[in-house]
């Protein structure tokens, strides 16, 4: 039976090897601190955080969420240890400042199978930015919870101080750059849907979206993933000319099913306005799908591999059956089991994953344009569109234990942040034994690949690209662009380009701001503004930029989304270091992508991490020519 614990109240362990999960709302972070018998963190190897996510007995999560998964193993914690605290902290400038802005946080120890042992809502919070949660504490030879529901005003640094950590202070400053370095990699949940927006289903994996059932292991699904808030309140997600007037139509019906079978996939049977809408649903809707039955699965290999464990150690307790017969029966036995276990979960794995596989094969070739890949037939009757599109594929997602099932990656139009093409080495496994040129040429491929679908998917006029090339390096890649006569302006060269091209869209984002403050319209813009939605591709960063160049591209990054104007870079990071870190900033605001299949972006659920594939156009195809033929079409026959 799980113990609801009260502040102060405690409650025995009867594992050690166990899972605390935590429940927040919003993205917080996660970590642990492990203390000798007065309860002091000797130092900084005693802690558990986002930069250094793995010690001995004890795993955190590597970057905030709204939901963490922390991994505990009591035996195998380093001698001296008698107490594991678990920390949770409102990461700074990225949502609420103070945990009373936010839901309650849910913590609950379990056992690997995801039984619960005991559950503890942390309320009373007020101007805390970081709380101890709770903490895991052995006496007598015996491992106990209490919950404790500590919370600091002076956020993170004031709790490490609390904890007699001496270098407390240096040390949260590192555990926040690395959170903050994190949102890099982190796939942006879609927005919560509403009570009466339920998935609709006929058929589908178990334990998944418009089924009750969850796989043993699963974090739970009932609770969508929440965005987190500003100072100016939610962010609206509602699409600009969605118009909720009227019901939706009904979703299609799926064909009759076999008798005993699930009824087959259908493509669109998400709930939504139109069936682009129902499109982006059901694709988000797999994503989770495949998240959520992965993590299941992963849990129950892990609890079966413990099961084993402790009957051996059982089994083998007595040096006498060590040896001999006894111990190879023992050890025969246990490994069955454990066999017999995996196999039940590969099977519940294999039947979910199977019908994800037979959704995206009916998806895939239904999609439209914006979320198609490059060798979609729909590609082949493009037209350039009259609205904008909710939003856009960036790629594909994978996870190993199927590596042929991709989701597509979308992102929400308009741009919320911009993206960074990681061009370097250093950073991507698979590049490391790339020849450096190869990597920058394929980074300046996928921008391109990038750039044209956004031109794309904007009606003619409303969407324009400047580049950014101080040396001129990427000359080839852009060759598409240029040809086809779609970029506002030839590639700007040399440091006075880049002050040139900067100026202008900095004085851009400066007079839309203050229209925007001062409630004026469009019609009060000096004459000859462009209003269109501007793109800045910069190519080769930092090379060709001077100390001002760099304030203004990270004021573009910082204020340009909010007003039209949004950035993607062609850059590594390495190169940059030079700056030091005035640059940080930068780096955060950006979503890191790489020219190369890269397991490094985590989904928003449960954490794992996904191998990114970009959207580079097969080899020897001329659709990307053809498509930006059109585009270039339709802007010339717009009337001026």
């Amino acid at each position: 039976m799980t113990a609801e614990l009260v502040r102060g109240q405690n409650h025995p362990l009867p594992r050690t090897r166990l899972e605390i999960r935590v429940s927040a709302g919003t993205p917080i972070v996660a970590g642990a601190t492990l203390g000798d018998e007065h309860g002091t963190v000797r130092g900084t190897e005693w802690v558990a955080h986002p930069g250094t996510p793995t010690l001995p007995g004890l795993e955190v999560s590597r970057q905030a969420a709204a939901d963490h998964r922390l991994a505990v193993d009591l035996e195998a914690l380093p001698q001296g240890v008698h107490r594991v605290s678990v920390l949770l902290a409102l990461p700074p400038g990225a949502g609420p400042s103070r945990f009373a802005a936010v839901a309650a946080p849910f913590v609950a120890v379990t056992g690997l199978d995801g039984t619960e042992v005991a559950t503890y809502t942390i309320t009373g919070l007020d101007a805390e930015s970081a709380v101890v949660a709770l903490e895991l504490y052995r006496r007598a030879g015996v491992w106990k919870v209490r919950a404790i529901g500590q919370g600091y005003a002076g956020g993170l640094a004031d709790m490490l101080v609390d904890q007699g950590l001496p270098q407390a202070r240096e040390l949260a400053a590192v555990v926040l750059d690395a959170v903050a370095l994190g949102a890099s990699r982190s796939v942006a949940a879609p927005p919560p849907r509403t009570a009466d927006e339920g998935r609709v289903r006929t058929g589908g994996a178990s334990g998944a979206r418009g089924s009750d059932e969850v796989p043993a292991g699963a974090a739970p699904s009932s609770e969508a993933p929440q965005q987190p808030l500003t100072d100016s309140g939610p962010v609206d997600y509602a699409h600009p000319r969605r118009k909720n007037t009227a019901p939706p139509p009904p979703p299609p019906t799926a064909p009759p099913a076999a008798p005993g079978e699930p009824a087959p996939p259908v493509a669109g049977d998400a709930t939504g306005w139109s069936m682009e809408e129902r499109l982006y649903n059901q694709v988000w809707g797999m994503f989770e799908d495949l998240a959520r039955t992965t993590a299941a699965y992963r849990s129950a290999v892990d609890f079966a591999d413990s099961r084993m464990e402790q009957e051996l150690d059982r089994a083998l307790a007595d040096p006498r059956s060590r040896i001999g017969s006894t111990g190879d029966l023992a050890r025969q036995e246990a490994a069955t089991r454990r066999e017999q276990l995996v196999d039940r979960a590969r099977e519940a794995f294999d039947r979910d994953v199977a019908h994800l596989t037979a959704e995206s094969e009916v998806v895939e070739p239904a999609l439209p344009a914006a979320y198609a890949r490059w060798d979609n037939p729909v590609w082949h009757a493009y037209r350039v569109p009259m609205e904008i599109p909710m939003a856009l594929r960036v790629g594909d997602l994978r996870l190993p234990e199927r590596p042929e099932l991709r989701i597509p990656m979308l992102v929400r139009l308009p741009l919320e942040r911009g993206l960074w093409i990681d061009s370097g080495r250093s950073g991507s496994e698979a590049a490391a034994f790339m020849d450096a040129e190869q990597v920058r040429r394929l980074a300046g491929e996928t921008a391109v690949a990038l750039a044209a679908r956004l031109l794309a998917v904007y009606p003619a006029h409303e969407f324009a690209v400047h580049v950014v090339d101080p040396a001129g390096t990427a000359a080839g890649a852009l060759a598409p662009l240029t040809r086809a006569g779609v970029l506002a302006a030839p590639p700007a060269a040399g440091a006075q380009g880049v002050a040139d091209v900067l100026a202008r869209l900095t004085q851009r984002v400066d007079l839309l701001q203050m229209a925007a403050r001062g409630g004026a319209g469009a019609d009060a813009l000096p004459p000859g503004t462009d209003t269109a939605e501007q793109l800045l591709v910069v190519n080769d960063f930092p090379h060709g930029f001077d100390d001002r160049a760099v304030n203004q591209l990270r004021y573009l990054a910082d204020e340009g989304p909010s007003v039209g104007v949004h950035l993607l870079m062609v850059a590594d990071r390495e190169d940059a270091e030079a700056y030091g870190p005035v640059l940080q900033p930068l780096w955060r605001s950006l979503l890191r992508l790489t020219p190369v299949p890269e397991d490094h972006l985590a989904d928003p659920w449960v954490g794992h991490a996904w191998t990114y594939e970009p959207p580079l156009v097969p080899a020897g195809s001329a659709i990307l020519e053809q498509v930006l033929g059109q585009v270039a079409d339709a802007r010339r026959a717009w009337p001026r």
